[in-house]
């Protein structure tokens, strides 16, 4: 009885196997985003409501999108021996399951914003397989059969199907990556000198202090939160834009075209609405692109068009005040990242940039469209989630050494971190030591108040348990509250707080 079970289950997971892999082998002729397990993920994160987005951010951090990918295999291959033991007694019921599963992944791709018309054909096969191999592998034995030799061609055919769609899916991918390249479209480009280059970064800029957060981020560590399952694959020669909506002369522009308008090049800040006050979703980098406020002017926006809705090649879409863009702040559609084309993780071909908003309300990537429209009429992605549909970045701080939990030898202890208030800068950063007096820090030089501000704080510590707390001041005169906030509708607030140990 137990084997007969092991069976079933077997061979429900290996016909999953393979639908899968074919599915993937077929994406790779129709685009990456239309294979199920993608669209059906995808489905997932639109349908995720905000506090199950803030617990998946909260805990597995940017590889919150794996940690989705492992679930939906685990579940599938669950899902596929369970319907294995169903197919080992009613073979109908069983091969209806799995092409129920092929139904799934057609309902999700062809619901995407960016649905095209062979987005299903994945999905079909992947049920049309899924089925086969499953009627195949429960096929009654023969009376006639010798002994044991069902039991070794089931393992031969449920061996070779999981293999086969390993080295199917696998080839699949890696086709998917040859087809849909826009890496190497981005290593085709090169960005023209900007017409207006960034201001020069004073010499004490940087602090020389370690365990410091470095002023400028790498593209290799700047944190990326999404809602894209796949990174969507947008080549420089396939993108456009369009602007349109509320506006008296629509355009559509090539990336080319917008290569040749002039370039500004400025130093940004970006911080994300999930950032947990001392969180690492925040980062500094130099961009390169278009003024934003030109493209507006030159298409003529309606007077009531009080929002700019910016749309991503994978259907995200995000909010932003027509005013904030219009108001002279360096607002951009970027092309480039610190120094070289923007990565593809990071919205190749082309971003949004806006300087003093938070990312789910300006900083939208993989850009391809843009509609000028009222908050009355149009709600994008978050704020049906909970989320605000303004938000100006908060003024924080965070204390990036010592560490939390960490341990220090009596005597000078530098205390340094980071604080921001983008687009109105920072005026004041102070340590408090366990209850005591507030203490001023020195402070980086501000090359713009579009950036983070580099302080350090020097500490004469003592045997003991501590707890260290900062809290800055911003240009308005606005000291950073200590009122504990989550980050729900529009940002976390509170002051930042390590406990270190002195020996």
């Amino acid at each position: 009885m137990t084997h007969r079970y092991l069976r079933a289950a077997g061979a429900g997971i290996a016909a999953a196997a393979a639908a899968v892999g074919v599915s993937e082998l077929a994406a790779a002729f129709v685009r990456p985003e239309s294979a199920p397990v993608a669209a059906i993920g995808a489905a997932a994160i639109q349908l995720t409501p905000a506090a199950v987005k803030d617990f998946a951010v909260g805990t597995f951090g940017t590889n919150d999108k794996t940690a989705l990918l492992v679930g939906i295999y685990l579940v599938l291959a669950l899902a596929a021996a369970g319907v294995g033991v169903l197919a080992g007694r009613y073979r109908r019921v069983g091969a209806l399951c799995v092409a129920g599963f092929g139904v799934l992944g057609v309902a999700a791709a062809v619901t995407r914003p960016d649905a095209g018309m062979l987005d299903p054909l994945p999905s079909v096969l992947a049920g049309a397989v899924g089925v086969g191999v499953l009627l195949v592998l429960l096929r009654p034995p023969s009376e006639l059969s010798p002994a044991g030799y069902e039991r070794r061609r089931f393992l031969w055919l449920a061996g070779g199907s999981v293999v086969a769609a390993a080295g199917v899916g696998y080839g699949g991918r890696a086709l998917q990556h040859s087809r849909f390249a826009a890496a190497r479209s981005r290593a085709d480009m090169a960005i023209p000198r900007p017409a207006s280059p960034a201001p020069a970064v004073p010499a004490g800029t940087e602090l020389d202090v370690p365990g410091l957060s470095p002023w400028r981020t790498s593209n290799s560590s700047f944190y990326r939160i999404d809602t894209a399952l796949t990174i969507p694959q947008v080549t420089a020669d396939d993108w456009t834009l369009r602007i349109h909506g509320r506006v008296a002369h629509p355009l559509t522009l090539s990336y080319r075209q917008l290569l040749d308008r002039p370039l500004l090049e400025r130093d940004i800040t970006l911080c994300c609405v999930s950032n947990p006050v001392g969180g690492p979703y925040i980062g500094n980098a130099r961009w390169v692109g278009v003024r934003l406020a030109d493209l507006l002017r030159e298409v003529g926006v309606d007077d009531a068009a009080d929002q700019l809705v910016s749309r991503s090649a994978d259907g995200m879409t995000i909010g932003t005040p027509t005013k904030t863009v219009l108001d002279g702040r360096d607002a951009m559609l970027a092309v480039a990242m610190n120094g070289e084309p923007l990565p593809v993780k990071h919205g190749f071909p082309v971003r949004m940039v806006v300087p003093g908003l938070y990312g789910y309300v300006s900083a939208c990537k993989w850009l391809v469209d843009l509609e000028l429209t009222t908050f009355a009429d149009y709600d994008a992605y978050w704020v049906p989630r909970g989320y605000s549909a303004r938000a100006p970045v908060k003024t924080e701080s965070r204390i990036d050494t010592p560490r939390d939990g960490t341990s220090k030898a009596a005597g000078r202890v530098q205390v340094a971190g980071v604080a921001w208030a983008q687009h109105t800068g920072i005026a004041r950063v102070e340590v408090q030591v366990d209850d005591g007096a507030w203490h001023d820090a020195r402070l980086g030089d501000e090359p713009t108040a579009d950036t983070w501000r580099q302080w350090v704080y020097g500490w004469d510590a003592s045997p003991g348990t501590h707890v260290l707390r900062v809290r800055a001041t911003d240009r308005s005169g606005y000291r950073q509250t200590s009122d504990e906030v989550g980050e729900v509708p529009n940002g976390a607030t509170g002051w930042h707080q390590v406990t270190v140990t002195i020996h």
